[in-house]
């Protein structure tokens, strides 16, 4: 199948940008049946915003706390509670079925 390269427009930014042919090839071999709505620029700032668990870092506070499984100090995306247990990323990754 051949590929010729396509200009878009960028959805954020209104940029024109070219999709590849050897990008449409990477994206038709992952299965990808959608051409990208982004430019490069644009899909990586949206990246580096992106946190991987579902949120985005963008305007997330961090609270500091002491881990209750090790004792070290951390640092938590929500506001600890009294009487509840707070746990750093190692304990609580241990902590779940299955573990990492």
């Amino acid at each position: 199948m051949g590929f010729t390269e396509k200009e878009l427009q960028c959805s954020d930014c209104g940029a024109s940008f070219t999709f590849t042919a050897e990008e449409q090839e990477f994206y038709a071999g992952r299965g990808y049946t959608n051409e990208p709505k982004r430019c490069p620029a644009c899909r990586e700032a949206k990246r580096a915003r992106y946190d991987g668990g579902g949120g985005y870092r963008a305007n997330r506070q961090m609270h500091a706390a002491v881990c209750a499984g090790c004792g070290k100090d951390c640092e938590v995306p929500f506001e600890p509670r009294e009487g509840r247990p707070v746990y750093c990323s190692d304990c609580y990754n241990k902590s779940k079925p299955g573990g990492r």
